[in-house]
């Protein structure tokens, strides 16, 4: 993938729920190697943008191309294929599957794409060591701490090595401590695993190391100088 590839790209792109348009015409470009994030207040549109971005859900009007594609001519096994393959996607809430192990958890990825339970354990182990928690591998999500969920989820997003990683609102739950870890963790994913990251943020002012920052107010993106 050539360094600045176009990995997700919005044109004009507009959402609409019941009579409330919270996306209105948002042109947006991710390429290999930025860090981006999109800040706003609670309600104004962060998760539908994310879920448009990360084929979750579609636009009621304008183009959403991901790695060359147009979103609206894949079917739904494409656009699964294409999260599970090429997209890390990280929640607010974790996701943690509560009866599997940490170990367990992040192959869980790697096993819905038929890899083989060797090289899954491999790849899982691999990554807890790259990022330091090797000593939580056979925990269960209820005997973790939130920032250690996150990190957990978000290492889970990296299992099948990804080009571009979304997380919505990352550190939502997450102390001041914790929120810094997670920043600091994503910037070296950025860097180290050469991953794009684009992430939503409730924080308006807060200084992230990232390429470029939006701000999305009344449907619409600008960027932040």
């Amino acid at each position: 993938m050539q360094k600045d590839e176009c990995l997700v790209e919005l044109i004009d792109v507009h959402k609409s729920y019941a009579l409330t348009e919270v996306l209105k015409g948002v042109n947006l470009t991710v390429k290999q190697g930025d860090f981006v994030s999109i800040r706003g207040k609670s309600g104004v549109g962060k998760t539908s943008l994310f879920k448009i971005m990360s084929l979750l859900d579609s636009p009621n009007r304008g183009t959403v191309n991901v790695f060359g594609k147009d979103a609206s001519k894949l079917n739904d096994d494409q656009k699964t294929d294409l999260r599970l393959k090429q997209m890390g996607l990280v929640f607010q809430f974790f996701n943690l599957l509560p009866s599997l192990t940490v170990l367990e958890n992040i192959e869980l990825p790697m096993a819905l794409v038929g890899t083989k339970k060797r090289q899954r354990q491999e790849r899982a182990n691999e990554l807890l060591k790259f990022f330091d928690i090797t000593k939580l591998a056979e925990r269960y999500p209820e005997n973790l701490s939130g920032g250690e969920k996150q990190r957990v989820a978000i290492i889970r997003a990296l299992a099948n090595y990804p080009a571009i990683l979304l997380a919505d609102e990352p550190a939502s739950s997450l102390d001041d401590e914790n929120s810094a870890l997670l920043i600091e963790l994503l910037s070296r994913i950025r860097k180290e695993q050469k991953v794009a990251v684009l992430l939503t943020s409730t924080d308006l002012y807060e200084k992230l190391p990232t390429t470029r920052d939006y701000m999305l107010k009344e449907g619409q993106i600008r960027q932040i100088a």
